[in-house]
C-alpha cells in the first residue's frame, strides 16, 4: 500500500466523517427542537422512551448526539435518570440505521445526491430547504467517502503484514480493544462501523473477526457522552455510566454467544455474499437483543449507577425537592395542621434565604462588574420557582382537604407569601441581567451611582432579614418594621432619581447607563412593595 493509497484512504475517511457531520447538523437544525420536545414528552413510559430514542437517533444519524442531548436534559432536571435509561437503549437501536443504509449499496447514486444537495444549498434561499439539502449532500458525500476508502484498501488484500494483523483480531479481546479505541478516537460508532463494512467489502476482514471489532465499537461510542458529562452534575454523569453498562454487558454477552454458539455463521446466512449487510445485521441484532434483555432491569441499572457514583451532601441539597413537607399527605389527624404550618414555615424560610442570596449576589455583580456567579443565580432562581409551585400546590391541597381550623387559615396565608417571594426573586434576576449587559457593553456606573447602588443593596437585605424574622420565630412588629423599610425605599428611589437626572444634565452619566439605573430603581422599589405584601400577610397569620 503506497502513499497514494494512504492519502486516498485518509481522504475517504475525511469525506465519510464530513458527510456524517453534514447529515447530523442538517437534521438537528431542521428538526432539533422537535426532537427535544419528543424526548421530553415521551420518556415517562419505558417502551415509549425506547421508541423515542430509536426514532430520534435514526433521524439525526448519531447515538452520540442523542446521548449528549439526554445528558443535558438530566443535568438540567428535565429528565430523570430512569427516563434516560430507556432513551439510551433506544439510541443504541437507532444508530444501526446507518450501517443498514450502507449495506443497501446505493453508492452509485452518491455523486448525484451530493450534486443535488450542494446545488440546493447554493441556489435555494429558503432556510428549511437548505437544511434538508445538507442532509442530502451529506448522504452523498458519505458514500463517496466509503467508495474512496474501499478503493484505497484493495492493495491491502496482498499485504501479508496487514493480513496477519487482521487475523490476530480473531482473538475476541484484541478485536474488542481495537474497535473501542478506534471508535473513541473518531467519536462515531456509525462512522467506525461504516469503515469496518468497507474493510469487509474489500475482503480484508472476515465476519468472524469483524463481530468482535463491532462489539468494541459499541463500547467506544460512549466516549462522546463521557466527554459531554465533564463538568455536569452527578446525575448527568450517571447517564454515561448507564450507557457504558449497556454496551459492556451487551459486548460480554455477545462475545460469549459468538464463541460458544454458531451465531456468526447464522448471521452470515442472513445476507450471503454481502459482508456489509452481514455486519449491519449483527449490529442491529446486538442492540435489539441487548435492549430486550436489559429493558426489565433498567431501574436497577439506574440504582447501580447511583451506587457507583453517589451524591455528596452538597449535591443532594442542589437537587430540587421539598425538604420539610411531605407532598399530598392525606391521613390527617387531630393537631396535625399545626405541624403542617410549621413545615410550610420551614420551607418558606428556605425560599426566603435563597431569595436573599440572589439579591446579594445580583447587587454584587453590579458593584464589582463580576458576573462569575450568574450561573449560580440562574440555578437558584429555578429552585425558587420550583419551591413557589410546590409549596403553593401543597397549600391548595391542604385547603381542599380540611376546613375550619385557624391553623389552616394561617397555612393559606403562605400562598400569598411564596408568590411575593417569587416576584422578589424575579427582580433580583433583572438586576443580575443589568450587570451582564453592562459587562457586555463595557460600561460602568459613576462612583456616586455605585455608592447609591451599594446602599440599595443594604436596604434590600435589611428588608428581607426583617421579614425573615417571622419564620425564624421573631414575630413581633414585622409589619411595623417592614412598612418603615418600604417607605425608606420609596424615599431613596425618589432621591436617587433626582440625583440621576442631575448627573445626566451635567453629562457625568451616559444615556445607556442612565436607562439601566432607572430600571434598577424600579426593581428596588418593587422589592420593597412585595416585602410589604409579605409582612401584611404575616401580620394576619400572627
Amino acid at each position: 500500500m503506497g502513499i497514494t493509497e494512504v492519502l486516498q484512504l485518509l481522504g475517504g475517511l475525511a469525506l465519510f466523517l464530513y458527510g456524517m457531520q453534514m447529515m447530523s447538523t442538517g437534521l438537528e437544525t431542521a428538526a432539533g427542537n422537535k426532537m427535544k420536545t419528543i424526548l421530553e414528552k415521551l420518556t415517562s413510559n419505558r417502551i415509549m422512551g425506547v421508541i423515542a430514542g430509536a426514532v430520534i437517533t435514526a433521524v439525526i444519524q448519531s447515538s452520540s448526539a442523542t446521548t449528549v442531548m439526554v445528558v443535558g436534559f438530566v443535568n438540567s432536571g428535565l429528565m430523570t435518570l430512569q427516563q434516560a435509561v430507556w432513551v439510551i437503549m433506544g439510541a443504541n437501536i437507532g444508530t444501526t440505521i446507518t450501517g443498514q443504509l450502507i449495506a443497501l449499496d446505493i453508492g452509485v447514486l452518491a455523486p448525484l445526491l451530493a450534486f443535488i444537495g450542494v446545488a440546493c444549498i447554493m441556489f435555494v434561499k429558503k432556510e428549511k430547504v437548505k437544511h434538508i439539502s445538507e442532509v442530502i449532500a451529506g448522504f452523498g458525500v458519505l458514500f463517496i467517502g466509503m467508495d474512496m476508502m474501499g478503493s484505497a484498501m484493495v492493495p491491502l488484500q496482498s499485504s501479508e503484514v496487514f493480513i496477519n494483523f487482521m487475523t490476530s483480531l480473531s482473538n475476541p479481546l484484541a478485536g474488542i480493544a481495537i474497535g473501542a479505541i478506534f471508535t473513541a478516537i473518531i467519536q462515531s460508532s456509525s462512522a467506525s462501523v461504516g469503515i469496518l463494512q468497507a474493510l469487509a467489502m474489500a475482503g480484508l476482514v472476515p465476519l468472524h473477526s469483524a463481530v468482535f471489532i463491532l462489539f468494541g465499537q459499541n463500547i467506544g461510542t460512549c466516549i462522546t457522552a463521557v466527554l459531554a458529562s465533564i463538568g455536569t452534575k452527578t446525575n448527568a454523569k450517571r447517564t454515561t455510566i448507564i450507557h457504558l453498562m449497556f454496551n459492556i454487558i451487551g459486548s460480554v454477552l455477545f462475545t460469549i454467544i459468538s464463541i460458544a454458539t454458531p451465531f456468526v455463521d447464522i448471521m452470515a446466512t442472513t445476507a450471503p455474499g454481502n459482508p456489509a449487510a452481514q455486519i449491519a445485521n449483527v449490529h442491529t441484532t446486538f442492540n435489539i437483543v441487548t435492549t430486550i434483555l436489559l429493558l426489565p432491569f433498567g431501574t436497577y441499572m439506574a440504582k447501580l449507577a447511583t451506587k457507583i457514583l453517589p451524591e455528596s451532601e452538597k449535591e443532594k441539597e442542589e437537587v430540587k425537592h421539598l425538604k420539610y413537607i411531605t407532598p399530598f399527605e392525606t391521613s390527617y389527624q387531630v393537631g396535625q395542621t399545626a405541624i403542617m404550618q410549621a413545615q410550610v414555615e420551614q420551607e418558606v424560610d428556605r425560599m426566603t434565604d435563597m431569595v436573599r442570596k440572589n439579591i446579594e449576589d445580583s447587587f454584587e455583580a453590579l458593584l464589582s462588574s463580576d458576573i462569575g456567579k450568574s450561573e449560580e443565580i440562574d440555578d437558584r432562581e429555578e429552585y425558587i420557582d420550583y419551591l413557589n409551585v410546590e409549596i403553593s400546590r401543597y397549600i391548595v391541597h391542604v385547603m381542599s382537604s380540611e376546613t375550619g381550623s385557624q391553623d389552616l387559615v394561617n397555612i393559606s396565608g403562605y400562598y400569598t407569601v411564596v408568590s411575593n417571594l417569587e416576584r422578589i426573586g424575579d427582580h433580583a434576576m433583572n438586576i443580575a441581567g443589568y450587570a451582564a449587559n453592562l459587562k457586555k457593553w463595557k460600561q460602568t456606573f459613576s462612583e456616586e451611582a455605585l455608592g447609591e447602588i451599594g446602599r440599595m443593596r443594604d436596604m434590600c437585605l435589611k428588608t428581607i432579614d426583617d421579614i425573615r424574622d417571622f419564620t425564624q420565630g421573631r414575630k413581633d412588629k414585622i409589619l411595623e418594621k417592614t412598612a418603615k423599610n418600604e417607605q425608606k425605599i420609596d424615599d431613596m428611589r425618589d432621591d436617587y432619581r433626582e440625583k440621576q437626572v442631575a448627573r445626566m444634565q451635567k453629562g457625568t452619566c451616559q444615556a445607556d447607563t442612565g436607562i439601566i439605573y432607572s430600571e434598577i430603581l424600579t426593581d428596588f422599589e418593587r422589592i420593597g412593595d412585595h416585602a410589604l405584601n409579605i409582612a401584611q400577610k404575616y401580620n394576619e397569620i400572627a
